[in-house]
């Protein structure tokens, strides 16, 4: 194991802060719901609110819930203008 770890920091191995990679032009990260709260800084009650509400969720495989930001910051403003 020690030998291990010397040949790999000697070989100039990234680190994973360094191995980041851009997104490709128009693709932007999903928020999960938690991530959204944190946003708004608002509560998880009030997330399932505007749910219900009809603010856009996005289809996601995975357990959980996901949002486009500009989705849910235009239908924010088109809730606030009715």
């Amino acid at each position: 194991m020690y030998r291990y770890a010397k040949w790999i920091r000697g070989n100039d191995v990234p680190k994973k802060s360094d191995r980041r990679v851009p997104l490709p032009v128009g693709l932007l990260p999903l928020l999960t719901q938690q991530q959204l709260e944190t946003y708004y800084g608002v509560s998880d009650f009030t997330v399932l609110q505007w749910i219900k509400a009809g603010m856009p969720v996005e289809p996601f495989s995975a357990r959980g819930r996901r949002f486009d930001l500009a989705k849910c910051q235009e239908w924010h403003q088109q809730d606030e203008l009715s």
